[in-house]
């Protein structure tokens, strides 16, 4: 099996693209001055209700979008629009805030004539403040989708709130001889800790495919690729991916059975991990990308586990932030994550200077350490020699600048 995952990796191809590219998909985003100067309030639309799944917030105390949308997602798995507004997260803001929804949804199934079972709501903000109704439901009205990568910049703009730039992934395979693209825009920064953080994503594609494939594809690939970052250790009220099939592109249906099931199953997971990478990457007064690549395992999930242990501590993201090569944070990390492993078999390293073989340590040259420790994007190494189990994780360092940022989060 991952020898064939590692032949269709190749038959993906990055590409210059938005979540519009994928045939069947209009976006927009405008500027409803709920917040100051950015657009904050977005909308994905198709011209027909599509296949969709979606994974949420493993927190128990969800905000009201995520009840909505699930239960237009459950009424018949799918939907034609998805609304979007940043500034608050419609969160902790009892039975108004739920009704609040519902009238979003009401009235975009109005503008759009469409039902509102097939309707998606998402918010993003501040938990606790009922939402500015008097400014959100006269902008949906002004929403208008077009399928060109100006409304889906747009839309990428509407969704940000700590971000500092806008995150967008697109790729490409060959189904049956035709071109099926997958694409996708995320937002997060702050409060990141998924088990699906505030973090939102949106991916679309015009494969042939059915909601119930669709939610395995999208639970699989979430597990290995939006769950395997952190940023501060946080798991937010609002986190929601969905992703939307237009069953555009003409080839068979795709399920396990299908020949070039593993391509597409590649495809949702290369535009998944570059999202979740651009989301390490901008983490909340982050200056450096920490990518941690664990093998010899018990199992993937076991490497998985350790690797976002690593890259979640707080010893560790502050020794990358100082440039400090602390293994023995590293080795911590490895043996408080929950997973069986032999204390003595462990190898470390620091992109490629050995830091730990066979859990004694090396010799090695601060300097040159120090040096590599200076970039922007820094690989943690780890092999346990107990299994064949392979993992990685994404995160970023700790700043005096995180605690600025968060600090006056509100005021």
């Amino acid at each position: 099996m991952a020898n064939a995952q590692t032949v269709a990796m190749q038959a993906i191809e990055a590409v210059n693209g938005t979540i519009t590219t994928p045939k069947g998909f209009k976006s927009d985003g405008i500027h409803t001055k709920v917040k100051r100067k950015r657009n904050d309030l977005g909308v994905i639309y198709c011209d027909q209700p599509v296949a969709a799944a979606a994974v949420y917030t493993l927190n128990q105390i969800q905000a009201a979008p995520i009840a909505v949308t699930k239960e237009a997602i459950q009424t018949n798995g799918k939907i034609q629009a998805v609304v979007v507004n940043s500034g608050h997260a419609n969160a902790c803001t009892g039975k108004q805030g739920l009704t609040d929804a519902y009238e979003v949804q009401e009235k975009v199934a109005k503008t759009f004539v469409i039902q509102p079972e097939d309707i998606a709501v998402a918010s993003t903000g501040l938990i606790g403040e009922r939402m500015k109704m008097e400014k959100i439901i006269p902008g949906i009205e002004k929403l208008e989708p077009v399928a060109t990568n100006q409304g889906a910049e747009q839309f990428a703009q509407a969704i940000l709130t700590t971000d500092t730039f806008t995150k967008s992934a697109c790729v490409q395979t060959m189904i049956d001889g035709e071109v099926v693209t997958v694409a996708g825009v995320a937002k997060g920064s702050g409060m990141i800790h998924p088990n699906m953080a505030t973090m939102l994503g949106f991916m679309t594609t015009d494969a042939n495919i059915s909601h119930e494939a669709l939610q395995r594809v999208l639970s699989n690939v979430t597990d290995q690729t939006y769950n395997r970052i952190t940023v501060d250790g946080d798991t937010s009220t609002n986190d929601m991916v969905l992703a939307l099939a237009s069953a555009e592109v003409d080839h068979a249906e795709l399920s396990e059975t299908h020949p070039e099931w593993l391509q597409f199953v590649s495809a949702m997971q290369a535009v998944s991990e570059s999202l979740s990478k651009q989301i390490a990457r901008d983490g909340e007064g982050a200056t450096k990308l920490i990518e941690v690549q664990v093998s010899g395992a018990p199992t993937d999930a076991d490497a998985g586990k350790i690797a976002k242990q690593i890259v979640g501590s707080d010893l560790v993201k502050t020794a990358i932030y100082g440039t400090d090569a602390n293994w023995g944070r590293i080795i911590c990390a490895i043996g408080y994550a929950g997973v069986t492993i032999d204390p003595d078999t462990i190898d470390i390293a620091i992109g490629s200077y050995d830091t730990l073989l066979n859990s004694e340590p090396v010799m090695f040259s601060e300097e040159e350490v120090l040096a590599y420790l200076k970039g922007e994007e820094i690989t943690i190494h780890v092999h346990l020699h107990v299994g064949e189990g392979v993992g990685k994780a994404w995160g970023c360092d700790l700043t005096y600048d995180y605690v600025r940022i968060n600090a006056g989060y509100r005021t």
